[in-house]
């Protein structure tokens, strides 16, 4: 696997730069038009590298697979500006407004201007490519968000996994500030990545992540102090601080404006879900149906459900997530095949 950093400039237009990563290899087909660009974009609290167990997987699939194989062209996973490498770019730009609420169409935001190419750093033409968006948690609310621009991403289908769609009650609910006050009290500040490791590891929640996703959440998820947040202190800190999380979790308006456009975006291109088959309070398996099949107004191009996975499925359980989004990539090569003879 070949993998590319980049970042990517859309100042003065948008104030927030974007960090992204390319992820090639040999089973890829760069020469085909009508090749699938995968974009991924991640959930709270996370980062772009936490797709590349999933990633793995996929390419293992498309290796071993050889009758009916998608065909993939790139895959490009995109950080939140507030988390991850991009967080620490615009670490100053964002003590500017973004402290009490980050919207989650800021996410939305950096998606399309990268994707359109309003910017400077990444020399690709997107608008050529067919683009499958898949997209974790607020993840995949941004990418339906950026379908909602005057210049909206033109992405050939979507890949929704555990999206934060939850009715208004719901939305409201003390169940639904369990994120938010989670985030309030987390530990952000350890003596080294050694020691961070060491604790996480032996923590409850920790212990059920891919041991991969937990390597790669002390690599991009942690950052050497001092920072803006903690001048003084030493150690390590949160790539995505304690504030931005929580600012995060504040924003209701994102959750609201995707919930309300499902139906036409399922009216519009192939949208397909894939969820944990584990109910939790914040996110249970009634609601995620009931979105799923009714406001979707049966429109959904299909539902899938991951063994075993809650809504963390992207730390938990990645290889079973690939064999989901693998089985949705063959379906829209398949169509893409089709449409490129009509």
């Amino acid at each position: 696997m070949e993998l590319t950093s980049f970042i990517f400039d859309p100042r003065p237009q948008y104030p927030l730069v974007v960090t992204a990563k390319r992820y090639s290899h040999p089973s890829f087909h760069p020469d085909d038009p009508h090749a699938l660009t995968l974009i991924l974009t991640h959930g709270t609290g996370f980062f772009k590298e936490h797709w590349e167990p999933t990633i793995d997987h996929l390419v293992n699939l498309l290796s071993n697979d050889k009758q009916s194989r998608p065909k993939i062209h790139e895959i490009w996973s995109l950080d939140c500006p507030n988390h991850g490498a991009a967080a620490i770019l615009n670490e100053e730009e964002l003590q500017w407004g973004y402290s009490a609420v980050f919207g989650w169409e800021e996410y939305a935001r950096s998606v399309q201007t990268f994707l359109k190419g309003k910017g400077t750093g990444v020399p690709v033409d997107f608008s050529s490519r067919r683009l499958v968006g898949i997209g974790h948690s607020m993840g995949a609310i941004s990418l339906m968000i950026s379908r909602t621009y005057v210049s909206p991403v033109d992405f050939a289908a979507l890949i929704l996994v555990e999206p934060m769609l939850l009715p208004p009650a719901i939305s409201q609910s003390p169940d639904k500030n369990l994120l938010r006050k989670g985030a309030e009290g987390r530990r952000d500040i350890w003596p080294s990545r050694a020691a961070a490791f060491e604790l996480m590891q032996s923590r409850p929640t920790w212990k059920t992540w891919d041991p991969r996703i937990l390597k790669l959440y002390i690599e991009h998820g942690l950052r050497d102090l001092p920072t803006i947040t903690y001048p003084d202190k030493e150690g390590v800190t949160l790539t995505c601080t304690r504030q931005q999380e929580v600012a995060c979790y504040s924003d209701n308006l994102g959750r609201a404006r995707a919930y309300k456009y499902l139906a036409t975006l399922c009216s519009e291109i192939p949208v397909h879900f894939v969820h944990g088959a584990v109910s939790e309070p914040y996110l249970p398996t009634e609601i995620k149906d009931y979105v799923a099949n009714e406001i979707t107004q049966g429109r959904a191009a299909s539902i899938s459900k991951v063994a075993g996975a809650g809504h963390l499925v992207v730390q938990t359980h990645p290889q079973g997530l690939a064999t989901a989004i693998y089985n949705i990539l063959r379906k829209e090569s398949a169509r893409a095949s089709i449409l490129s003879r009509l």
